[in-house]
């Protein structure tokens, strides 16, 4: 092997990894999330977790990512500790799929359709598809799976790369000596593991390992152990992920690896003896492609069908290694309410994205709570409910500031199309929303220098009050359905009933000048109800943006800012159909508006 194998080598390593990295990437954006929130809302059934697990670390080649999804979930209290141990197990035997992808490139025949069969010849077709997707379909779910296509095709042509530039090594005395070394358990556990945590992903070792088959200087004697320390190995990122995290979350990384190592120590065992007495042939043979997905699998299922029925124990052991405290209690509690949005959920993106939604709902939820409340104080204050709205509005800004902390981290990471538009949506509408709830505490703030002053509104004055202040609960009531449902028709609803507020504050005021020349009302009530008429036109305004944020869901930036310039306003147009509509629901008492 000379220095240009050398190089062709390393270039094909950097092929295999980076084509892993893609196909990973690329499958976990075409789920959009789903797969994760399957895992989320897991029973405790432990057949179906250890299916589950298998079948999402089967979808997103990666066990390590899946496993570090598991530590989060139980960080964050979406997952407890005995449910996670079913996914970690499941997790390790979906990951074998990989290996037996990759075995097929050592498919060896003349017969056409055993040839198609080789990933080699199709993956070029692959990458061609994939390559079209990426550079002139707009569609983001295509792109996704271009890049699931070309990660493919870049995976099997590393593969293929580092298998021939390693076919020379088969002549090199001190490379085939090397391997010799690793007949002893212990030390090919050792490099096994060491490789594994380096790179940080069993299937890509597994995959360098059935390259290096290649060469026919691998026995299974070497091979095996080494397959063995490469399911220790992979516990290092879990590991890494409960770093600084909840001791639950750090019991479900303590759990993978005992799972593994456990898992391990008993096949090694048995397997070994077996051998003294038995005295299997093949592991002298030379390993092949297909030989390592064998035992990488068997090792795998086995391991997961003898600990299945004693997870209870790998539970109370990991409680042993990391006690309870009465301080993880009380981090527990604090922790609790915004304990989903867990950092661990970036590497995820859709699935963090989906989680920063959620609390968004909520708090537009808490918003149209304080609103309410404050509405009522206008009309009968009451110390306790202006109390519960400052509090909820505190709350309101916890919210702002984790929802928006959130994703500004969020922002940086490789995010489709759909789910960056999701995302500026959401940073808008938390800023909305935040603001509402500054005006529902305004309006309290009305409230009381009225009570404080025992002042009160005219009969007439408070029935328009009560016609303006419903049509605003509405408006607010009505957005955050939208914010919920995601409906771009129910959005676009919207500013014609923002519209429709303007024209009503408008006339309140002229009605509330022409009782304060008649003398029917002081002056000091009238800046109260320009205040109070001013701060619910404002929240109106907020309930645009927040239907003009969902717009961009479905049409570019450009077009949702210009949606209100684009509107045709002219009497019978669909826009003034909808805002007369409004105008006739909530007419002010009296005469009738133009």
């Amino acid at each position: 092997m000379d220095f240009f194998d050398l190089l062709t080598m390393i270039g094909g390593l950097a092929l295999f990894l980076y084509g892993m990295h893609l196909l990973s990437e690329g499958l976990e954006k075409l789920s959009g999330g789903r797969l994760e929130r399957v895992l989320e809302n897991l029973t405790n059934n432990r057949i179906k977790a250890v299916l589950l697990g298998a079948g999402v670390t089967a979808v997103i080649q990666s066990s390590s990512a899946t496993t570090v999804m598991v530590v989060g979930f139980v960080n964050s209290g979406i997952m407890k500790l005995s449910q996670a141990i079913g996914i970690i197990m499941g997790a390790n035997v979906g990951t074998t799929i990989t290996s037996w992808l990759l075995s097929l490139t050592g498919i060896e025949s003349d017969n056409f359709l055993l040839q198609l069969v080789k990933p080699t010849s199709f993956s070029p077709i692959l990458a061609v598809i994939g390559v079209v997707f990426i550079l002139f379909v707009k569609n983001g779910r295509k792109r996704d799976l271009g890049s699931i296509l070309v990660g493919f095709a870049i995976l099997m042509t590393g593969m293929d790369t580092m298998s021939s530039a390693m076919k020379p090594l088969s002549q090199v005395p001190w490379f085939t000596g090397l391997f010799t070394m690793f007949t002893n358990p212990v030390l090919g556990l050792l490099v096994g593991a060491l490789i594994t945590a380096v790179i940080q992903s069993s299937s890509a070792s597994v995959g360098i390992l059935q390259a290096l088959c290649a060469t026919g200087s691998i026995n299974y004697a070497a091979a095996v152990p080494i397959i063995l320390g490469q399911n220790i190995g992979t516990c290092a990122t879990a590991m890494m992920s409960g770093v600084g995290a909840s001791k639950n979350a750090r019991r479900a990384s303590i759990v993978h690896l005992l799972f593994n190592v456990i898992g391990t120590a008993i096949f090694l065992i048995v397997f070994y003896v077996l051998h003294a007495f038995v005295d299997f042939a093949f592991m002298e043979e030379a390993a092949d492609s297909a030989g390592i997905a064998l035992v990488h699998t068997g090792f795998n299922i086995s391991a997961t069908l003898i600990l299945l029925p004693f997870a209870n124990i790998l539970e109370k052991l990991s409680l042993i290694l990391i006690k309870p405290d009465e301080e993880e209690e009380r981090q527990a509690q604090e922790n609790e309410l915004f304990a989903k949005m867990d950092e661990r959920f970036l590497s995820t993106p859709s699935f963090a994205l989906e989680q920063a939604y959620s609390y968004t709902i909520k708090m537009a939820e808490l918003t149209e709570e304080a609103l309410n409340l404050a509405a009522d104080n206008l009309f009968a204050y009451d110390k306790q409910n202006a109390k519960e709205v400052e509090q909820i509005e505190n709350l309101v800004d916890r919210y702002d500031d984790e929802i928006s902390s959130y994703l500004v981290k969020l922002s940086s990471r490789n995010l489709s199309e759909p789910n960056s538009r999701k995302l500026t949506m959401l940073l808008h509408s938390v800023g909305d929303l935040e603001r509402i709830s500054d005006h529902a505490i305004n309006l309290v703030g009305c409230a009381k220098e009225m009570d404080k002053k025992e002042q009160h509104f005219s009969e007439k004055a408070m029935e328009e009050l009560q016609v303006f202040s419903q049509a605003v609960r509405d408006i607010v009531s009505a957005s955050v359905k939208v914010l919920k449902t995601e409906d771009e028709e129910a959005a676009k609803a919207i500013e014609p009933f923002e519209e429709a507020i303007d024209i009503l504050q408008k006339e309140m005021k002229k009605r509330h000048m022409k009782r304060l020349k008649k003398g029917k009302c002081t002056p000091q009530l009238g800046f109260i109800l320009s205040d109070i008429t001013n701060n619910y036109e404002r929240i109106a305004d907020h309930c645009s943006n927040l239907a003009i944020n969902m717009m961009q869901l479905y049409e570019d930036d450009t077009h949702a800012h210009e949606y209100v310039e684009q509107l045709e306003k002219e009497a019978g147009s669909a826009f003034d159909k909808m805002c007369q509509e409004c105008l006739r629901r909530y007419e002010l008492p009296g005469k009738a508006i133009k």
